[in-house]
């Protein structure tokens, strides 16, 4: 079912593009609410009885529309009389269904092109002051349409696909090859919004006090008079549901801080400090460091490890809830990457990359019912609701710590010597970039500790010990992220000081991979 905020939606049909995503995100930033379902989605479902579809955009995808057994649009979709934009494979696909032809092209396309207008179009945006103007587009295709159906006309071409966009001759149904959501696509927010906005008439009504005002309207009418118990971490999301939570419920909220010995340094007495002594909230503080450190022990498999500590978060938080009495619910941070990076989203496409561990570690035998408000939320997203609700730029700004915390930034098996090493080498690299105003210009660092051993030299002597590696990378939705390039001086003075200050490590690297291909923690 459907996990809906808003009653109207743009409705983006999955076809399993990486793009998918991107998609969803550029609408929101128009300011207009979608969600994202399986393209197979049938009209009884479930999912469409509480929304009031007011677009649909057909995503990309990585089959091809003239193999055997390829995905197909369901037919309600063109009987319910609604703008429809497809993009790519979502082109192909509409274009076969109304008698078009689709071929294997000459010449694949991947990568920027130019695309040449050739026709007015209310997509290209004021039809009076049409200009046959060529534009930059982002192009990722193999198949191309060699013929349109009968009542389609043809609106911009590429030098290799001739039929580049095109448009119904008297609906409000077009077809992109390329595509807008991209950033290489210059003018594909433009466009997307006059389709939008303007086609489709959607209201610009998701902005952050429309959603939280939406949210905490969802939370009362599902919680009613029953306490919430939330698991709060201090991060930025769980922060942030926590200022949601207190400003819905008030003090049916139970905040539960679990040291699970894998914080950073002097992070118990902090979160603490900010949420129970600054901000007035029920927090229970549970000291748990020994069981974790104990369940983890001899485990040395990324997805194991968050499967454990899932495990043991939960037995803590329903053992919290049975001295409560009152509490029913579980209110986690939950937020859209999550989920996706999880294979638990509502098309159930994407591969599981890594479980989190509220996400894929949550155990079957749960008791308590869960509350998950910004599960459909991007960071960024989550990061304007925070500001909205007065919570202070040092939170909401903060860079993101895993649930698991450095459990998976120890690679392999936890043992307390190396939670020690790291906590320190962490506790440098922050400082430094707070010192260099280098924090807030990156959007996620951190260190990870390499259980192998290198050689180094200290004064005359030869030293054989750790090797850890900093990791800083530059992102908006922790989707995609690009390392961060930091200035040679400040890793050199990082570095400096870490092998100084930290006994037993012998080495430090910096890590520059992108995300894809690899992902932001190395775990």
């Amino acid at each position: 079912m459907c996990q809906t905020v808003f009653k109207s939606v743009v409705l983006i049909l999955d076809f399993g593009s990486q793009y998918t995503q991107l998609i969803a995100r550029r609408v929101r930033e128009i300011g207009v609410y979608c969600e994202i379902v399986d393209a197979h989605v049938m009209e009884n479902d479930e999912c469409l009885k509480h929304l009031s579809i007011q677009a649909i955009i057909l995503s990309g995808g990585p089959e091809s529309t003239i193999a055997q057994h390829a995905p197909t649009v369901p037919e309600w979709i063109f009987q319910i009389n609604k703008p429809i934009l497809g993009v790519c494979y979502g082109m192909q696909v509409m274009a076969l269904r109304f008698g078009g032809k689709i071929s294997q092209g000459a010449l694949h396309e991947f990568g920027e092109a130019t695309l040449k207008l050739k026709s007015e179009s209310a997509l290209w945006g004021n039809e009076s002051s049409f200009q046959p103007k060529e534009h930059t587009v982002w192009m990722s295709h193999g198949d191309q349409i060699i013929d349109i159906p009968e009542d389609f006309k043809l609106i911009a071409s590429t030098e290799n696909c001739p039929f580049a966009a095109i448009s119904h001759q008297s609906k409000p149904w077009y077809g992109l090859q390329f595509h807008p959501e991209v950033t290489h696509t210059l003018e594909g927010i433009q466009w997307l919004t006059h389709f939008v906005v303007d086609i489709a008439g959607c209201e610009k009504n998701w902005m952050p006090d429309s959603i939280i005002a939406k949210l905490i309207e969802q939370i009362r009418k599902k919680v009613g008079s029953s306490q919430v118990l939330l698991g709060l971490s201090g991060g930025v999301d769980s922060s942030v549901l926590a200022a949601l939570l207190h400003r819905a419920i008030g003090d049916q909220l139970v905040c539960v801080f679990v040291d699970n010995g894998l914080l950073r340094l002097h992070e118990a007495e902090n979160v603490l400090s900010q949420f129970k002594t600054h901000m007035g909230l029920r927090v229970v503080h549970v000291d748990a460091s020994n069981a974790f450190l104990e369940a983890l022990e001899g485990i040395s498999d990324p997805e194991l490890k968050r499967k454990v500590i899932g495990q043991q978060f939960i037995d803590i938080f329903e053992q919290e809830a049975l001295k409560l009495k009152q509490v029913t619910w579980l209110a986690q941070g939950t937020i859209y990457p999550d989920v996706i990076e999880s294979a638990g989203s509502q098309t159930g496409k994407a591969h599981v990359i890594k479980s989190h561990h509220n996400v894929g570690g949550l155990p079957s035998h749960m008791t308590l019912n869960l509350i998950e408000p910004l599960r459909l939320l991007f960071k960024d997203e989550v990061r304007k609701i925070g500001l909205k609700l007065k919570l202070p730029d040092h939170l909401v700004y903060r860079h993101p710590f895993p649930g698991p915390g450095l459990s998976v930034r120890i690679l392999g098996e936890v043992k307390y010597q190396y939670i020690l090493l790291l906590r320190q080498v962490d506790a440098i690299f922050m400082e430094e970039l707070q010192k260099a105003d280098l924090y807030y210009k990156v959007n996620q660092a951190f260190a990870v500790f390499l259980p192998i051993k290198s050689v180094g030299v200290v004064g005359d002597a030869r030293l054989y010990s750790y090797v850890v590696s900093l990791r800083a990378v530059e992102t908006i939705d922790f989707m995609t992220a690009r390392w961060a390039h930091l200035p040679y001086e400040f890793l050199s003075r990082v570095s400096s000081r870490i092998m100084n200050e930290v006994h037993d490590i012998a080495r430090v690297t910096y890590d520059i991979s992108d995300k894809p291909p690899a992902t932001i923690e190395w775990e």
